[in-house]
């Protein structure tokens, strides 16, 4: 049996097994786990990347294995929560917290209160895999909440970055949530889960934009038309934009300029918002005074040009695994922004620069420009994971690709 690590951030592991002269290849469960400092918690997860289906969440399904000797008087929690995180970890030394929490939910695990979850076949594995003094435990993710999403730092910035993440957390407290409480550090472990959206199947029309612009000493106008073929594309992949020109004056379009704008709302804490370019692209296209243009050109907005631009919003990050741009905040229908913490959103322009002619030269020189609203996202893989012990899990967990079975 060859075991191949295919990093899914899901916890799914490819196996290629050759019986006689067949080979096979599937998705196995790969656990995540966490051990607290003292020994006494281990915290179980079958995948850490968690889908917004729209209408449904996908449920957070776990385990954690307690050692109930020497509690004392303490109990053993556990909580979910989302967090929108707008400072450095170090600060909160000072006594300055840049921590807020957007959405939190606790559960007694120890002694057992009356949390007992309907077991699913991801809680069978993980309590196989965590034996003796094992327990279930299940989180219902609310639709309204953000997706993951982190604000990429400086070269110089330390510690966790600033953004919206969500975090799996066992800890031994005499009460839940009592901020005069002090939680030793040791009496804790964690797990960072990610939530994310992928594109829907069906897909809207792409957008289009058009403009007629009028010149300076010219009775006559450039026109262009700009427009995409569908409504959404996928990280990583080309966007072909078709371009028409039609140039009635007797200036010259001396090349063609394509940018794409990230624009960040922070609206959780702030009216903040700024945007940042992330793809700046010229093609040496010319249109002659009278003459036209009809052709289309591919732009790929990409992470891997954009590393050193801080604050720019990705897409959640777990710990030493890349990302890529943050995908476009879906809004639906009676939403509240300001729960969303983020909100990002994409612009693709278009600009014509277009030389001046005649006598005054550069002084009649203009742009001709179009905006259009681009979608980020990324696909629904396809296919199922199956697991040793035979259960089987829709394998929708990697924001980072494709993934089927083979």
């Amino acid at each position: 049996m060859v075991r191949e690590d295919t990093g899914v951030s899901s916890g799914h592991v490819k196996v290629k097994v050759k019986i006689h002269s067949y080979s096979y290849s599937f998705l196995v469960l790969r656990v995540f786990k966490k051990t607290s400092g003292n020994g006494q918690m281990t915290l179980y997860l079958g995948k850490r990347d968690y889908v917004d289906h729209v209408d449904s969440v996908d449920t957070v399904e776990g385990v954690l294995k307690i050692d109930p000797a020497d509690l004392g008087d303490r109990k053993v929690w556990i909580q979910l929560a989302c967090a929108f995180r707008y400072g450095r970890d170090d600060l909160d030394v000072i006594g300055l917290s840049f921590r807020k929490d957007i959405w939190i939910k606790h559960v007694q695990m120890y002694p057992p209160a009356d949390h007992k979850p309907k077991l699913t076949e991801m809680h069978d594995t993980l309590l196989k895999k965590a034996g003796d003094q094992a327990h279930p435990f299940t989180f219902e993710i609310p639709t309204n909440l953000p997706c993951s999403v982190t604000l990429q730092p400086g070269p110089d910035d330390s510690g966790k970055a600033c953004g919206v993440d969500f975090e799996v957390k066992a800890y031994l407290a005499k009460e839940a949530d009592n901020p005069d409480e002090k939680v030793d550090k040791k009496d804790t472990c964690r797990l960072v889960i990610r939530k994310i959206q992928f594109a829907p199947s069906q897909q809207g029309a792409g957008a289009k934009a058009d403009i007629c612009k009028n010149f300076m000493m010219s009775d006559k106008p450039v026109h262009m038309e700009a427009s995409l073929d569908k409504e959404i594309y996928y990280h990583g992949d080309p966007i072909p934009i078709k371009i028409k020109v039609k140039n009635e004056t007797n200036k010259v379009v001396k090349k063609i300029k394509v940018t794409i704008d990230q624009t960040t709302d922070v609206v959780l804490y702030s009216a903040d918002k700024y945007t940042k370019n992330v793809l700046t692209e010229e093609f040496s296209e010319t249109v002659e005074a009278n003459g036209s243009l009809d052709k289309t050109l591919s732009v790929t907005p990409l992470l891997a040009n954009n590393k050193e631009k801080r604050g720019l919003a990705l897409d959640g990050r777990l710990k030493d695994e890349d990302t890529n741009l943050a995908s476009t905040t879906v809004i639906r229908p009676g939403m509240e922004k300001e729960v969303l913490g983020i909100l990002v959103s994409y612009k693709l322009k278009v600009n014509l620069m277009v030389s001046g002619g005649g006598l005054l030269g550069g002084l009649t020189a203009s742009d001709v420009t179009v905006e259009l609203p681009l979608t980020l996202m990324h696909p629904k893989p396809q296919g199922k994971c199956l697991c040793l012990d035979g259960g089987h899990y829709p394998c929708v967990d990697s924001p980072n690709g494709r993934r089927d079975i083979d």
